[in-house]
């Protein structure tokens, strides 16, 4: 599971980025999660001077779901809230995340917390379905 390929799940978004974190935005509301912010790397590199492609980490969670996570895993509370980078890749837009696999491997969670920690899949799949 140390393979970086494994550790970080990398998907296309037939959206630009922004249309993409706003999809993301309109998503996480619908399904009652909170956005708790939208930090973008870009738009800061910018302001200083710097050029770095259009990159946006958009956190974003359900607390009452990861209560009992970080209840069980009190570090887990590192990997949480869920974080989603939404990046540019020349013409391609990706949405690249720690994989639910990795995080349950390691804090050593059980099969009991698959359901909340592979949430963030079906978002995704809402997200970038044309």
């Amino acid at each position: 599971m140390d393979e970086p390929d494994r550790q970080i799940i990398t998907r296309l978004s037939p959206w630009s980025v922004a249309d993409t974190v706003a999809r993301l935005s309109a998503v996480i509301a619908a399904r009652g999660m909170k956005l708790f912010a939208v930090i973008d790397h870009s738009a800061e590199a910018a302001a200083r001077g710097v050029d770095l492609r259009d990159t946006k980490l958009v956190i974003f969670g359900s607390p009452e779901t990861a209560r009992p996570l970080m209840a069980a895993a009190p570090l887990a509370a590192l990997d949480l809230p869920f974080r989603l980078l939404v990046w540019a890749d020349g013409y391609l837009t990706k949405v690249s995340y720690t994989a639910p696999a990795a995080i349950a491997a390691r804090y050593d969670l059980s099969d009991a917390f698959a359901p909340s920690i592979n949430a963030i899949h079906p978002i995704i799949n809402t997200v970038i379905d044309r």
